[in-house]
């Protein structure tokens, strides 16, 4: 059966004030062990993805810290010890100190990617 620890994780990513590390398993998820070292808004990373809102489902568990979903008119906010399931259709808060181990199916965190990072890297253009 196959593991994946933080440390063991075979994909890593680190960008100013967030850092995670990925595995991806046979039978289509991914684990996600993140960090995050400064609060974050991040909805403008959805731009363009149905409704502007992440399109994957996760399940996940709130190491330290706290992490809010909106979906609509509603926001629920999950604290260290909480474990979580989100639908599609929202956009993530994530606040300083927060640590979390989240499940994604791998394709459709893919597709979601490509979009955060096309996004990201026209935010970065515009704001050199």
């Amino acid at each position: 059966m196959p593991k994946a620890s933080k440390a063991s994780a075979s994909d890593h990513e680190e960008l100013e004030g967030y850092e995670g590390h990925f595995e991806h398993f046979d039978g289509g998820w991914t684990v996600g062990f993140e960090r995050y070292t400064a609060d974050a808004d991040l909805s403008a990373l959805f731009k363009g993805l149905p409704d502007d809102q992440c399109q994957c489902i996760h399940m996940g568990y709130v190491v330290k810290g706290k992490v809010a979903f909106r979906s609509g008119d509603t926001e629920e906010i999950f604290e260290g010890g909480d474990a979580y399931y989100v639908g599609t259709g929202h956009t993530p808060t994530i606040y300083a100190g927060t640590e979390v181990i989240e499940f994604s199916p791998t394709d459709d965190l893919g597709r979601t990617m490509e979009v955060i990072t096309r996004n990201m890297e026209e935010l970065e253009s515009t704001s050199s």
